[in-house]
C-alpha cells in the first residue's frame, strides 16, 4: 500500500502533525506500507517531531503563509495565484507517484484533489469541528467569505471517496453523509508517566492564539488568585504563537508573575504533564482534543469548556473531569476551585482518566485506519512494491 498525506508543513509543535507522524509510524514499522508526507510551507524548516525512517517529504513551495497580513483583496489575489500553482504541481508529483490512496489533511489542496486523475482513492481528514471557519466571528469581506467557505465545505466533503471526522458530535453536525467515517486520536503512548496529583499545578497546551483561549483561561485564573485560598498554586501554559506578548502582558498587568506563566513547547510534555495536578483546556473549538487525551493517559483529570468538538465525546462530567458551559469565565475559575479543594475527588478522577488509555488504545485507532484504507483498496489493486525510499 501507498500512501500519501498532504499537510500545511510538519515544522509546528501542533497536536494534527504529531498524530499525522505517529499514525505514519504505525504504518511503515507495523504494516510496511509506503508513505510520503507533501507541504506547502515547510520552507526548509526541520519537522517539530521525529519523521520515521523511509518517509520521502517533498515541499511544493508554495507558501501560502507569506500572504499573511497583507490587505484582504491582495491575501485573496495572493491565495488564487498559489492555488493555481499548487494544482499544478500536486497534480505532476501524484501522476509520477501513483499512489493508492491520498489523505487531506483540509489545507488549500482539498479544493481541488477529487479531481486529480492519477487513480488514487481520496480521503479528507478533518482536524478541527464542522464551524471552524466561524469560530472567529469576523465581519466584513472576510466574515462574507468564512460563511460561503462553510457552505462549500458541505459540497466539498462529498466528493471524497472517504470522509473522516474525530468525533461522534462532529458526525452528528454533518448529517448522513454515504462517505462520513468517525475515527478518534489515538492515546500516545507515555512511557511511566503518570500524575500523582499531589503538585499543586495546573496545566494548558497549546498554540498561543484565538482557537485555544488562552485569554479566557487567565481570566478565570484571576478570578482564582482573588478567591485569596490558593496558595503555593501555579498556572503554566506551554505553546508559541502570536498571542504570546498579549498573554504576558495580562500576566504582569494583573500581578500574576508568581502564579502564572508561558513557557515554550517542550518535546517531553510528559513529564510536564506528570508534574501537574490537571489539565484545564479553555479552547473556542477543537477537532479531537490531544492533549486532552495525552494528560489523561498521564492521569490528569480536566477542566474544560463545553466547547464543539471533542469534550462531550471524551469527558465523563464528575467522573475523569469536570465540564463547564462554554464562555462562562467564572464556571471556569469555579471548576478549577473544585479541583483544587478536594484531593480525594482529584485522585479518583485521575484513576478515571488513566482509563482513555484504553478506549482510545493506538492499536485500536490504527486499527480501524488499517481496515479503512482496506476497504477502499482491495489487495489485487495495490502498490505491493517494496521502493525503501529514505528522507530527503
Amino acid at each position: 500500500m501507498k500512501i500519501i498525506y498532504c499537510n500545511h508543513s510538519v515544522y509546528n509543535p501542533g497536536g494534527m502533525e504529531r498524530v499525522m507522524l505517529n499514525k505514519i509510524r504505525w504504518m511503515v514499522e507495523r504494516l510496511g506500507w509506503e508513505v510520503m508526507i507533501v507541504t506547502t510551507d515547510q520552507k526548509g524548516r526541520p519537522p517539530f517531531y521525529p519523521v520515521p525512517e523511509g518517509v520521502r517529504m517533498v515541499d511544493l513551495g508554495i507558501n501560502y503563509s507569506d500572504d499573511n497580513g497583507k490587505h484582504p483583496l491582495r491575501k485573496i489575489a495572493g491565495y488564487l495565484r498559489r492555488r493555481r500553482k499548487h494544482r499544478k504541481r500536486l497534480t505532476e508529483l501524484l501522476m509520477r507517484e501513483r499512489a493508492d490512496i491520498v489523505v487531506s489533511l483540509f489545507p488549500s489542496e482539498s479544493s481541488f484533489l477529487p479531481d486529480i486523475p492519477d487513480g488514487s482513492r481520496k480521503v479528507l481528514e478533518l482536524h478541527f469541528c464542522k464551524f471552524f471557519r466561524l469560530q472567529y466571528g469576523r465581519s466584513g469581506l472576510l466574515g462574507c467569505i468564512d460563511r460561503w467557505r462553510t457552505r462549500m465545505d458541505e459540497r466539498l466533503v462529498r466528493r471524497f471517496d472517504s470522509f473522516v471526522v474525530l468525533t461522534r458530535e462532529d458526525r452528528g453536525y454533518w448529517g448522513e453523509m454515504p462517505n462520513i467515517s468517525v475515527i478518534p486520536n489515538a492515546a500516545l503512548p507515555m512511557g511511566d508517566h503518570r500524575s500523582t496529583g499531589e503538585r499543586k499545578r495546573i496545566i494548558a497546551v497549546g498554540r498561543l492564539d484565538y482557537q485555544k483561549g488562552f485569554d479566557r483561561l487567565l481570566q478565570a485564573w484571576k478570578l482564582v488568585q482573588e478567591a485569596g485560598r490558593y496558595d503555593g498554586w501555579r498556572l503554566d501554559i506551554f505553546g508559541q504563537g502570536e498571542w504570546h506578548d498579549m498573554l504576558e502582558n495580562f500576566i504582569r498587568n494583573n500581578g500574576m508573575e508568581t502564579t502564572a506563566r508561558v513557557n515554550a513547547p517542550t518535546k517531553d510534555i510528559a513529564a510536564e504533564y506528570a508534574d501537574s495536578a490537571m489539565l484545564v483546556m479553555s479552547s473556542h473549538y477543537e477537532g479531537f482534543p490531544m492533549v486532552m487525551i495525552e494528560a489523561m493517559a498521564c492521569g490528569l483529570p480536566v477542566v474544560a469548556f463545553d466547547f464543539k468538538c471533542g469534550p462531550k465525546d471524551i469527558i465523563r462530567d464528575g467522573k475523569n473531569g469536570i465540564l463547564v458551559p462554554n464562555d462562562d469565565i467564572a464556571a471556569l475559575a469555579q471548576g478549577m476551585m473544585r479541583m483544587m479543594d478536594d484531593d480525594d475527588a482529584r485522585r479518583r478522577m485521575s484513576d478515571e482518566a488513566r482509563k482513555v488509555v484504553d478506549e482510545y488504545s493506538e492499536a485500536r485507532v490504527m486499527g480501524m485506519w488499517k481496515e479503512l484504507f482496506e476497504d477502499l483498496v482491495p489487495a489485487g489493486n495495490r502498490d505491493e512494491t517494496d521502493k525503501g525510499c529514505s528522507i530527503n
